[in-house]
């Protein structure tokens, strides 16, 4: 077809894919598989030209890097491991809030005078000097790790790739260091490893990331304006509170230092001599503010929580349009 469906590319399996079924869930956007769990394609209810592929992390990030996608949900850290231009290949429209997880520089613990990638250094060099070999690092990045220790100057070291548990390596004696992926730490510390103190390499989660080199034709673009204004409309909808107030008396002036001191919007505008005066704030905000309309006179304040917040302007489209 020479105007091919958007396809979206979704974990397939484990707590990512429920995650992320949740995140879209929340937009409106139900994921339907015709066939049962078992089936690796679907679409999203009510959406014409998405085609949904359900793919395993890595798969994820290759199909964007060739565009062979054009928006999956992955990690951060897969898509900087694994594509050598990510910056050139791929856009990253917005983090979703779950899969959280740090790569990190760990070395033993036994090792008390060494505290920063500095140290590392002069760990490194003294091997080399006094035991005529370099440094082993075990990881599955190799890639993150090199530009991140050649940003460190360090350069006295080899990579072992690790097939298996990377924490392990130390204790089994096939590697000095690790750089691996932590979410709160406690494998390392069960392993005798510590983080250095500015061993934080990335702190990724997972991300709705756009394929550069995807067929961008008109029906993916609308698929993706579609995708992408409930995806910002819910986002917001979460941030904010919309507050009601009759009477509420205040002068255009008035209203204007209640927006800049509340950080509120007035979504419609002035209401009229009488009328209800609606306001969006932050929801941090809320009951200072309702405070402060109810000392100005304001009554029948009420307070909600809406679904959507669509506007005009959306910065995820923005964002995707700057960039294909």
């Amino acid at each position: 077809m020479s105007d091919p469906a958007l396809v979206l590319a979704v974990p397939s399996k484990g707590r990512l894919q429920e995650n992320a079924t949740a995140f879209f869930g929340r937009a409106g956007l139900k994921f339907v598989q015709s066939r049962g769990a078992r089936d690796y394609r679907g679409t999203i209810a009510g959406l014409e030209g998405t085609e949904v592929a359900f793919l395993s992390a890595s798969e994820i990030v290759a199909q964007l890097a060739s565009g062979a996608a054009h928006l999956g949900v992955t990690g951060e850290d897969l898509v900087r491991e694994q594509v050598p231009d990510a910056d050139a290949a791929v856009a990253m429209l917005t983090p979703l809030g779950f899969g959280h997880a740090n790569v990190v520089v760990a070395v033993p613990q036994a090792w008390i005078d060494v505290r920063t990638m500095a140290d590392l250094d002069d760990v490194a060099s003294t091997m080399r000097v006094r035991q005529g070999r370099k440094l082993r690092v075990a990881t599955k990045y190799v890639n993150l790790t090199r530009r991140f220790f050649a940003q460190h100057g360090l350069a006295d070291y080899r990579i072992v790739e690790s097939l298996g548990a990377t924490e392990g390596a130390p204790a089994a004696g096939t590697a000095e260091i690790v750089v691996d992926i932590t979410t709160t730490g406690g494998t390392l510390a069960a392993n005798a490893l510590k983080v250095l103190d500015d061993g934080v390499m990335l702190a990724s989660e997972a991300n709705l990331v756009a394929s550069v080199r995807a067929p961008w034709g008109a029906r993916a673009r609308a698929a993706a304006t579609a995708i992408l204004s409930r995806i910002a409309a819910e986002e917001e909808a979460r941030t904010v509170r919309e507050i009601r107030a009759r009477d509420i008396g205040a002068t255009p002036e008035a209203l204007e230092a209640i927006t800049s001191q509340f950080g509120a919007r007035l979504p419609f505008g002035l209401a009229g001599q009488g009328g209800v005066q609606v306001l969006h704030c932050p929801e941090k905000s809320v009951f200072a503010l309702v405070e402060h309309l109810a000392r100005s006179g304001a009554d029948e304040i009420t307070v909600s929580a809406p679904d959507y917040v669509f506007r005009k302007a959306n910065p995820l489209i923005e964002r995707l349009l700057a960039r294909i």
